[in-house]
């Protein structure tokens, strides 16, 4: 009996670090450099996917940096519609909404002509289905309300987007203009 609990317990945390879950809490809050400034002409973010960050730079340099999660923990490229991984890449806003359940949603314009080629390469290689398709609708939100702990504790959830507190997706959005340049590092 003793080790059906034990293996219950091991099977349990596995399928949690599958699912995405981090045991390590890390209630991380933006670090701000300096206040944004509405007047800049340019700015343009950079996520680094292996370091749950997205940093917010101007003309002058960096700005703030803020705490963001994923699709999943298989931190891979995008590779079709459904896989849920977050693509990598060079990205712009598009457009911005309010979604009703993920609030402020900046829309990148993924999939771009070489996302495009990296797709048509993949299926010609058999790496995807020859059904495939590439997904779109991939941006930068807020956490559904009260699940800004899922960003604490790294928790990947989105179907491919990039996630960030409530508060921090706002202040993006109310900062960030359409065409805002957007890099995905792994």
């Amino acid at each position: 009996m003793k080790s059906q609990s034990t293996l219950l317990v091991i099977c349990s945390a596995v399928m949690l670090a599958l699912s995405g879950f981090s045991f390590f809490h890390r209630n991380k809050t933006a670090q701000v450099y300096k206040k944004p400034v509405r007047t800049t002409s340019t700015y343009r973010i950079v996520i680094d996917k292996s370091h749950y960050e997205l940093k917010l730079y101007d003309e002058e340099g960096w700005v703030s940096t803020y705490p963001v999660v994923f699709g999943t923990s298989e931190m891979t490229d995008k590779m079709m519609e459904g896989d849920r991984r977050t693509p990598e890449g060079q990205y712009k806003i598009i457009a911005k909404k309010l979604h009703p359940e993920w609030g402020h949603f900046l829309l990148l314009d993924y999939p771009t002509q070489t996302d495009l080629e990296k797709f048509n390469a993949r299926k010609s290689q058999g790496i995807i289905p020859s059904n495939a398709k590439p997904g779109g609708g991939i941006g930068i939100h807020a956490t559904r309300r009260n699940e800004d702990r899922f960003v604490d504790y790294y928790y990947n959830w989105t179907l491919g987007c990039i996630s960030t507190k409530r508060e921090y997706a706002k202040e993006l959005y109310d900062l960030l203009p359409v065409g805002t340049e957007v890099t995905i590092l792994h």
